[in-house]
């Protein structure tokens, strides 16, 4: 046989070969639906999530990110955005497939890219109805995690999830392992403390004391605050979100508060929390709380029980330190060796390429 011959036939026993090692992985995702794909995924649009890929996924995850939901991380954390564009400016020039709760997620623009996988959140998920059978059915697989329901279950799952599709099934364990570890030791302390459950209340304050914004029933910080055996006084009128009436609020005497904010509530006289936020900002704007009516009254106003919390750290296997907070702001006798915010900057030092800085808890002074 001619050498060009030889050529062509090794070429061919090459391709052969490499075709039937080829193998698709079936994943699980946190909805239970079976989803086939190849692995590690090389061309990923992130719905939401970005942080949490990258922590898990090590930066070299984004190199495989053909679309992100931009709003869902410039929109809603635009110091993050910028602390991270500013480290790896190539993230401006990913695209942008829109927004779900905006209504600006593009069907047409996400099949252009040809993403191998789309990652979206639970909400997004559910939010997208019957567009994301138009993704299925152009052949594009969705894989759905949920750091939002803030179950250990969710989180873990979520992350394992992240792992198999970054290749980074080790790393993606050993968070899990060190979540799972933090929840249940700062679970353990309460219970065996067996003291008397708080009333607590917790409010996303985007909207300044005027106007009382959303609360949180069965999810985000309503099921930490049931997780860590505090009586959320939001569960029996919220399911998941949305205000409560003032008077009830009232009526319910909390004994704990906790205010949420993101650095886009610099401007006005919203909860300021975040990425570049001044502490002494971040507190006056807890004060303003204060002069709400009927607060003045309320145990947690006269016990300075009013605390401020990132928002921006909720939803994320990153929230384990916010976890610790709300345990030790409604527990505080049983964690004064726990240093939440130091602990949340930690996590930043070993597995993400920024180091942050501002305020991301606070609490009311006298």
């Amino acid at each position: 046989m001619n050498p060009r011959a030889l050529l062509i036939l090794a070429l061919g026993i090459s391709i052969f070969a490499g075709s039937v090692q080829a193998k698709m992985t079936v994943i699980d995702d946190v909805l239970g639906r079976k989803v086939e794909l190849d692995l590690p995924a090389k061309r990923v649009i992130l719905g939401f999530y970005a942080e949490d890929y990258m922590a898990i996924g090590t930066e070299n995850a984004l190199d495989n990110v053909v679309g992100i939901s931009r709003d869902t991380w410039e929109g809603w954390r635009p110091s993050s955005w910028s602390l991270y564009t500013n480290y790896r400016p190539s993230l401006k020039s990913i695209p942008d497939v829109g927004e779900v709760e905006a209504q600006t997620f593009s069907i047409e623009k996400v099949i252009s890219l040809k993403p191998s996988v789309v990652l979206l959140a639970d909400w997004q998920y559910k939010g997208l109805g019957t567009d994301a059978e138009r993704l299925e059915n152009a052949g594009i697989p969705i894989v759905v995690v949920d750091y939002n329901a803030q179950t250990l279950e969710r989180h873990i799952k979520s992350t394992q999830i992240i792992g198999e599709l970054t290749g980074q099934e080790k790393r993606a364990q050993e968070i899990a392992d060190n979540y799972k570890h933090t929840i249940e030791s700062t679970l353990q302390r309460i219970k065996a403390a067996k003291l008397p459950k708080p009333r607590t209340y917790v409010e996303f304050g985007n909207k300044g004391p005027s106007q009382y914004s959303f609360t949180y029933g069965k999810n985000m910080w309503g099921a930490v605050i049931t997780m860590m055996e505090g009586d959320n006084i939001a569960a029996p009128f919220v399911e998941w979100w949305g205000p409560m009436n003032p008077e009830q609020v009232l009526a319910s005497r909390p004994e704990v508060v906790f205010l949420a904010g993101t650095e886009s509530g610099v401007a006005g006289d919203a909860i300021a929390m975040g990425q570049g936020v001044d502490r002494k900002l971040a507190e006056s704007r807890l004060a303003g709380y204060k002069a709400r009516t009927g607060w003045n009254q309320m145990p947690a106003v006269k016990n300075n029980r009013v605390y401020g919390i990132y928002q921006g750290a909720s939803r994320s296997i990153l929230d384990a330190s916010m976890v610790q907070f709300i345990a030790k702001s409604m527990y505080p006798s049983l964690f004064k060796d726990i240093d939440p915010e130091q602990e949340y900057l930690n996590f930043y030092k070993k597995y993400l390429p920024i180091m942050p800085t501002g305020t991301f808890t606070a609490q009311i002074s006298e």
